[in-house]
């Protein structure tokens, strides 16, 4: 899209005129505008306008002087909009949409209602409930910001009473006042800022007034850019809790297909542990991700995790798979995650005492890492790793601290979250950014040397990257593309599921419709030479559902020989590879049946029978002993071999 014109508002706009000034609806929808398309000499010449319309487009920002003081109703939705505080030269806006702006919180739609005093509606809903709430925040912070004033000025001798003062009050009330819940914490800090610099501006004969009928002074101070929140340390959700077990009773033991002995799996429990607001009618919430914690209990050599980790909606949830129950719940409000990782650090006490524990990291639609110290109970740090949503993440297998991103904005970074202090405060640094040509949705350290190659499950297919530290360049394009058909089409195919199942042999899906790919690493980077791609060294191909959705993630159980993957039918198909990796090449014509399928066991929720749902995760723990598949209708079911 190019800059707007004249003609084009004429076109889009109503009533029909051959003025701008008469145009009071204007349509603005899906045209990928950026926010540089938005010239304000030429929108300001919209004198009348009254609704405006903006939404599906590519904004990050609204200009500060478009000049539409008439305007009542205006959508933003489905935009990349980091801030709102623009928003405040449309004094008379009754009506405002911002829904599907990844970068806006809860925080967010109170500076909304403390901006525009004339507000109705916010994303469909009733605004009064949202202004009460903010004027009643708004009354506190102005009582304790007041109350901090008398106790920072007594403290003081007459001569230092100047300037300097004045600004060290402000930072002293940023860090010192604070009210509410930690949801919020960047709406108060906001607003704790701007009430200061009134009452030190005058002297703190006034502070602003707790009502919010008027726009504040202090808007155009806080109109400068959000700081964000990696810096201010923000931990903005509430800490993790014990949450109550939304159980679901489960029908009678699921029919089994291809069972053999030594794999005979029982369904154990079924949750709505990520319910949103708690509900149990809640049926709809996706979910996207699980990963077992890993055993690193001393003592316990051969013991495997019973505890996972997963992931939908705004909650992270921690259950013990033996008894069902949620050991912790994380909720962060306007969140969406989409990838959960463990890592194990060993962290220095105070009294000088080695001691480990496992960080949990977390991520999705606003492009921001929790790091969660699960058995502390809280999140101990946030890194704003990408301005897009991140896709999925995983730690390093050799570096506990090093953490792959890989987010919507088309590129993997490499993080090294260091240590935490005696605080549990982390300081994350960037150490590398690998740019690709499409969305990656998998990451897969190489398993014979995860050091050196970083491979990744995309939207145009796997691509492969040179991820070692002691190269100059840290940024870095892919260095090979693997391709799994001489069909040119095919070759860019999505590849939606990628693990290695052993040292050497990798699982891939997507590539080819109704299948899964075995393939070999080392015979296939022995013919790669010096090109750019290369066609994968197939060892076998495996029956899978024939569905054309994506999205169905595998997983592999390497200790035993075991490939998972969920289907659109909320089965559970499950591939026993050991013999088939044993088999000399060349690779079988046919692909191969699985061992088994776990037929969804049809669970009750509400007195009715939930039939049909989507699997989008299936993973296992070390020993096989428990089984996690998660769904797209808000279910965690729990599988234990007999």
């Amino acid at each position: 899209m190019g800059p707007l014109t004249a003609r084009l508002l004429m076109e889009r706009g109503q009533p029909k005129s051959d003025r701008l000034g008469k145009i009071r609806c204007l349509d603005l929808s899906g045209m990928e505008l950026l926010s540089e398309h938005l010239d304000p000499k030429l929108l300001r010449r919209l004198t009348q306008l009254q609704e405006l319309d903006l939404s599906n487009n590519q904004l990050e920002t609204l200009p500060a002087n478009l000049g539409l003081s008439h305007l009542r109703i205006l959508r933003c939705a489905n935009n990349q909009l980091e801030d709102i505080i623009a928003l405040c030269q449309f004094p008379k806006l009754e009506e405002l949409s911002l829904e599907g702006n990844p970068f806006l919180t809860v925080n967010d739609n109170l500076k909304v209602s403390f901006l525009l005093p004339n507000l109705r509606k916010i994303n469909g809903k009733d605004a009064s409930s949202t202004y009460t709430q903010v004027e009643n925040l708004n009354r506190e912070l102005t009582n304790r910001v007041t109350a901090h004033w008398e106790k920072f000025m007594g403290a003081l001798g007459p001569e230092e009473k100047t300037e300097k003062v004045q600004a060290d009050f402000v930072r002293s009330a940023i860090r010192h006042v604070h009210y509410g819940p930690e949801s919020l914490s960047e709406f108060t800090q906001w607003r704790v800022q701007m009430i200061s610099e009134e009452l030190a501006a005058s002297g703190g004969t006034r502070a602003c007034d707790a009502g919010i009928s008027e726009t504040p002074q202090g808007v155009a101070a806080a109109s400068r850019p959000r700081v964000r929140l990696a810096a201010m340390k923000r931990l903005e959700s509430s800490p993790l809790n014990l949450s109550p077990i939304k159980r679901m009773c489960a029908s009678l033991p699921a029919k089994v297909e291809g069972s053999q002995p030594g794999l005979q799996m029982e369904p154990l429990h079924f949750l709505q542990c990520h319910s949103r607001n708690n509900s149990p009618q809640d049926l709809t919430t996706q979910l996207w991700a699980c990963a077992f914690e890993p055993a690193w209990e001393e003592g316990h050599s051969g013991s495997t995790s019973q505890t996972v980790a997963t992931c939908g909606g705004e909650a992270v949830c921690v259950i013990d798979c033996q008894t069902g129950i949620v050991l912790h719940k994380y909720k962060a409000p306007g969140e969406e995650f989409f990838s959960v990782a463990w890592t194990a650090l060993m962290v220095v006490t105070q009294a000088g005492h080695k001691k480990r524990w496992s960080v949990l990291a977390a991520a999705g639609l606003r492009g921001q890492v929790r790091l969660l110290h699960v058995r502390a109970g809280f999140c101990c740090g946030v890194i704003r790793a990408h301005k897009k949503a991140i896709a999925t993440l995983c730690f390093s297998p050799t570096h506990e601290t090093h953490l792959f991103t890989a987010s919507y904005d088309k590129r993997i970074i490499l993080w090294d979250i260091g240590v935490p202090n005696q605080d549990y405060e982390f300081r994350a640094s960037q150490l590398l950014i690998l740019d690709s040509t499409s969305i990656p949705l998998r990451l897969c350290p190489v398993a014979s040397c995860p050091d050196t190659h970083l491979l990744a499950g995309c939207e145009g297919g796997c691509c492969c990257w040179d991820v070692r530290l002691d190269q100059p360049q840290k940024r870095r394009g892919c260095e090979v593309q693997f391709i799994f058909s001489e069909d040119s089409k095919a070759s860019t195919r999505r590849v939606d599921g990628l693990a290695f199942v052993n040292d050497d042999v990798v699982a891939s899906k997507g590539s080819n419709p109704g299948t899964i790919c075995l393939w070999s690493w080392s015979q296939t980077w022995l013919h790669r030479g010096s090109k750019s791609s290369v066609a994968v060294v197939v060892l076998a191909q495996l029956q899978w559902s024939p569905t054309e959705l994506a999205y169905f993630s595998l997983s592999t159980c390497s200790d035993q020989g075991m490939v998972l993957c969920g289907d659109e039918e909320g089965s559970v198909w499950i591939y026993d590879v050991r013999n088939i990796l044993k088999q000399p090449s060349p690779p079988p014509a046919a692909p191969q049946a699985p061992t088994q399928i776990l037929k969804w066991p049809q669970p009750r929720a509400g007195g009715q029978p939930v039939t049909k749902t989507m699997v989008n995760m299936v993973v296992a723990n070390a020993a096989f002993t428990y089984l996690t598949a998660l769904t797209d209708s808000n279910i965690v079911a729990i599988w234990k071999r007999c």
